[in-house]
């Protein structure tokens, strides 16, 4: 073996930081080794590669994010510049990012309080960050309101709900003075399919489940989820296009957001390799078994990530709250904002159009034709 093979790396030679250093200038320059580096790395994966044209990105988030106020800070500029396709979030996050919708305030704290009086002044605790309780009533109460109009009283994913409910909290922004606080309403506008892997695990899935005690039509389908997802990774990659996924923290959206490649293959038997591109923020280690830190290497074993694009995958062990922001800063300033793919628009179409090519694989004479399964 030659030396010269591992010795041909860039000389770690920074020049000093100087006043006015912008954040890109300072990942490229300071962010050299360990964690720093693989956020580097991060950086340049997302800003050189996942950002090509024809790349669809998918981006996962878990973790309370939206109450720190990275829906404003990070989320929101993301979508509105094209550079989030489409998004699947835990709903204590929707619920959350809707407070700042809605013009609820949230406070910054810390996390060595008393519970107990924190329980008897009526205020909530999220570690370090505090709100009255009368934030979740109010919430709760936008949400039933807006789940009692007639547009809900029907089955849909969650997809559709989160899309309708958008278009109410931003109408509430615009009502508060226009200012762009909500993920939702964000997501909205620019067209972006946002998913809940878990529909029932939130306040937002406790009072769909209040509104259905009460006799309203509202059902949140799973299945419907399940295959629009893959139906956008299809739709993209079949047309000769590649697939990105952002996963921030782990968790049920990460699986959600990786699955549609085994649902393409697997189970609806259509020929997919893996995603193209992979990049995780998590805090979470590989060793124990769980899923947040499973590495893309074991993503491969699965068919979640095409064998011959691991070496574009990149995995920062970072908080979320750190790394973030820096990615947001270093893509907003080093590439120039995207069409907006709204997929949402053509969400009917990317469905057919995977209901059609699973029906070919079963080798059915029509698309829709019924099977009938002999026991």
């Amino acid at each position: 073996m030659s030396k010269e093979r591992y010795l041909s790396g860039a000389s770690i030679q920074p020049r000093a930081i100087e006043p006015g250093e912008t954040a890109a200038d300072l990942v490229e320059n300071a962010f050299l080794a360990y964690n720093a580096g693989r956020l580097r790395e991060a950086c340049e994966l997302f800003t050189r590669k996942m950002l090509e044209e024809d790349v669809a990105v998918g981006l996962s988030l878990s973790g309370a994010m939206t109450p720190a106020g990275l829906g404003m800070t990070c989320l929101v500029p993301l979508i509105e510049v094209g550079f989030v396709d489409w998004i699947v979030s835990t709903g204590a996050n929707l619920y959350h990012d809707t407070h700042f919708g809605l013009g609820l305030e949230m406070h910054r704290g810390r996390p060595n309080l008393d519970d107990r009086e924190l329980w008897d002044a009526g205020v909530v605790r999220i570690y370090d960050i505090l709100f009255d309780y009368e934030v979740l009533l109010q919430t709760d109460a936008f949400f039933r309101r807006v789940m009692a109009e007639p547009e809900f009283q029907r089955e849909m994913g969650t997809a559709e709900f989160h899309h309708l409910a958008g278009k109410y909290v931003a109408e509430r922004e615009k009502a508060l003075g226009g200012r762009k606080a909500s993920v939702l309403a964000a997501a909205y506008r620019c067209g972006v399919p946002v998913f809940t892997s878990s529909p029932g695990d939130s306040s937002i899935g406790m009072n769909v489940a209040e509104m259905e005690l009460r006799g309203f039509g509202l059902r949140i389908n799973p299945s419907r989820d399940v295959n629009e997802t893959a139906a956008v990774v299809w739709g993209t990659k079949s047309k000769g296009g590649r697939s990105a996924v952002l996963i921030l923290g782990g968790g049920s959206p990460k699986n959600f957001v990786l699955q549609t490649e085994p649902q393409i293959k697997e189970v609806l038997g259509l020929d997919e390799a893996g995603h193209d591109f992979y990049l995780q923020i998590t805090d979470s280690r590989p060793d124990t078994g769980g899923l947040s830190g499973a590495t893309p290497a074991e993503a491969v074993s699965w068919g979640k990530v095409d064998p011959d694009r691991l070496p574009d995958a990149v995995v920062c062990y970072c908080d979320t709250t750190i790394a973030l922001p820096v990615l947001t800063a270093y893509a907003l300033d080093r590439h120039p904002p995207r069409e907006l793919r709204r997929l949402y628009d053509r969400r009917e179409e990317l469905y057919e159009t995977l209901r059609r090519a699973h029906g070919e694989a079963r080798g059915e004479a029509k698309p829709d034709a019924v099977v009938e399964v002999h026991r």
